[in-house]
């Protein structure tokens, strides 16, 4: 699709309308310098099509609006300059044929840009400009989740507005011993509890039972099944299992407070989970005297895809929020840059972390956290991003 249709598109003008443009012409605005005369009639432009659309034309944009009104255009007709249509570095100045140059100028607009000139750019007014109207327009967010895991919050943030640049610190693999897991699924008859601390521990468990040819029959009807927060639960739901637990904050320590501790002594629990993980869970369901057996279902690697990028990316200030959704995204952004390196590059943006113990890993290591979710879910964090980054309605347009 071509520019002169794309770009005024995403600033909320349609280059044809029905009850207002019927025509529409599309005009170079920079022909070569060289040539010693100009091709275009402006004359005929300005009493012909119902909207012009100009490409290359913002660095003469004085001359030709000049042009457009000596040839009989009003003065009055609106005018809307979009410079980089349809990325986040979209800005959209608009004004009239007589004040159109003054308003670019004082912007400080420069090429590239698309012109159009009629009576469809008030059209935007009307609440067309969808695009530069959304709450993170403009903001650039980087996701550290592991690449699996990250869509559903990269896909929140472009929904808002945002351009995401994922740089996954954590790469999701199968343990390097399944002894401990496979074990646990051929006495899985014997626990009463099944704990599950995260999607990526659901995911890992289920395909390991089906590597065994067995389905969800396999879980025993009388076993419970706890998880530690609401994507975790519906990851289970989504696969057709009953979820008895989730608490209201999502955390380990929630999670034991919820638990009917008291009918847990001499109870078999059941961990499938990452190979490294708090302890915290565990050791409070020894306490309660449950046997707590916690066979690693996955590991989560660090990962440095894309750090050279990234770095440039800090380095200019090119990034508005770096977010992390665990501690260990924390741990594996500091390990890939080096301590005193990731509190340089985060020097300039803004951190949002997804609750109180990664706020306070990313603390640990010398992070300046500006800001924590309420809720410690992926909704949660979007919302605090939002609330750091709401674009400026200045930033959308002049």
């Amino acid at each position: 699709m071509t520019s002169g249709v794309a770009a005024p598109a995403y600033a909320g003008i349609p280059v044809t309308h029905r009850n207002v443009s019927t025509s529409v012409a599309f005009v170079t605005g920079h022909e070569d310098p060289t040539k010693g005369s100009t091709d275009v009639d402006w004359s005929k432009l300005a009493n012909g099509a119902d909207t012009l659309v100009l490409y290359m034309g913002i660095g003469r944009i004085g001359e030709i609006s000049a042009g457009l009104i000596a040839a009989g255009k009003s003065p009055d007709t609106p005018v809307a300059c979009v410079r980089w249509g349809t990325v986040a570095e979209q800005r959209t100045v608009t004004g009239k044929l007589d004040d159109i140059a003054e308003r670019v100028s004082d912007a400080g607009l420069k090429p590239p840009a698309i012109v159009v000139v009629g009576e469809v750019v008030a059209l935007r007014e009307a609440g067309l400009d969808w695009y530069e109207r959304r709450p993170l327009f403009g903001c650039r967010v980087v996701v550290t989740r592991a690449r699996a895991q990250a869509g559903e919050l990269s896909a929140e943030l472009e929904n808002l507005g945002a351009e995401v640049h994922e740089f996954p610190t954590i790469e999701i693999r199968p343990p390097e011993d399944f002894r401990p897991l496979d074990a646990a699924i051929r006495d899985l008859d014997s626990f009463g509890l099944i704990v599950f601390t995260s999607v990526n521990g659901v995911d890992a468990f289920l395909t390991r039972l089906r590597h065994h040819g067995l389905d969800l029959r396999s879980v025993p009807r009388a076993a419970r099944l706890a998880a530690i927060g609401p994507a975790t639960a519906e990851r289970l739901e989504e696969a057709g299992l009953r979820v008895d637990v989730v608490p209201n904050e999502f955390r380990a320590e929630a999670l034991v407070g919820v638990l009917d501790t008291g009918r847990l002594a001499g109870e078999r629990v059941l961990i499938p989970r990452a190979r490294v993980a708090r302890e915290i869970l565990p050791e409070k369901l020894r306490e309660a005297g449950a046997e707590v057996v916690v066979p690693p279902a996955y590991e989560s690697v660090p990962s440095s895809e894309g750090k050279e990028e990234l770095s440039l990316r800090l380095h200019s200030g090119e990034v508005d929020c770096v977010t992390f959704t665990a501690s260990s995204t924390v741990e594996n952004f500091v390990g890939a840059f080096g301590a005193g390196e990731a509190v340089r590059l985060l020097a300039g943006t803004m951190v949002a972390c997804i609750g109180p113990i990664t706020a306070d890993t990313a603390r640990k290591h010398g992070l300046r956290v500006d800001a924590q979710a309420d809720e410690y879910t992926i909704p949660g964090l979007v919302g605090v991003v939002v609330d750091l980054l709401a674009a400026d309605p200045v930033k959308r347009s002049d």
